[in-house]
């Protein structure tokens, strides 16, 4: 199982026994990435064969429900009328839905700091309209913060993937010389290149050169983002 099945699997278990206080809920967290929409989490007890039709056709491209949580801070309710600017109406997804009796619900909604969409929804069965929207609307506050504490541990997990899968495969596969890691060290110092090569005793072409290829070996665009790379990721080691 992968690391990311494991953490998805623990945060559904903790939306699920956090949910549990309000009563019984078909819900859906979703988080999105707002530069790259394509990149998607869906953490749910609605229908798996929904959820794999929707991950399949890249549905949150067209879903009025993303759409209108990507511009908005409050909670919404919607249904399959839901429009977008008050004009267009995007119901196709919606042909779909029914088929599952994902019709009615009500969603909140989180921007974070890394530029991705957290939505917690909930599905409202025909049969139980009346009960779920006053338990809802009895527990605004107490849901929104139960979204921010879902997207916490989400963002913890991210972190972590990150830092045991990405960052370790640069730090096993990426070793700069120790040429290399002298100039990374003093340039994330703040010491401009003249100055390194100074140092050093060498010259500055030398230093460009070197910057040059730590740019290639980090795959980013410039120097300053191999600086700053180097310094988060801890790839620079301090020059005694």
């Amino acid at each position: 199982m992968s690391d990311n099945n494991v953490a998805n699997g623990a945060i559904k278990n903790f939306i699920e026994s956090k949910l549990k206080r309000f009563g019984e809920f078909t819900y859906s967290y979703m988080v999105l990435n707002k530069k790259n929409p394509s990149q998607m989490t869906i953490i749910s007890n609605y229908p798996d064969e929904w959820v794999s039709i929707y991950r399949e056709n890249n549905y949150q491209h067209i879903d009025p429900v993303v759409i209108t949580a990507l511009k908005r801070l409050s909670p919404f309710s919607w249904d399959e009328n839901i429009t977008i600017n008050s004009s267009i109406n995007l119901s196709k997804i919606f042909s779909y839905s029914k088929k599952y009796n994902i019709i009615n619900g009500y969603t909140f909604v989180l921007h974070d700091y890394n530029s991705q969409l957290a939505m917690l929804s909930f599905m409202i069965d025909q049969e139980r309209i009346t009960e779920i929207e006053d338990i809802i609307e009895a527990n605004k506050e107490k849901i929104l913060m139960l979204l921010v504490s879902i997207h916490e541990k989400y963002v913890a997990y991210q972190e972590e993937v990150m830092q045991t899968s990405d960052a370790k495969h640069l730090v096993d596969k990426l070793i700069f010389s120790k040429r290399e890691n002298e100039i990374l060290y003093w340039a994330s110092m703040g010491k401009t290149y003249q100055e390194i090569a100074v140092m050093l005793g060498v010259k500055t072409t030398t230093i460009k050169f070197h910057i040059g290829n730590v740019v290639k070996k980090l795959g980013v665009l410039n120097a300053k983002h191999a600086i700053r790379l180097g310094v988060e990721l801890q790839l620079i080691k301090p020059v005694m």
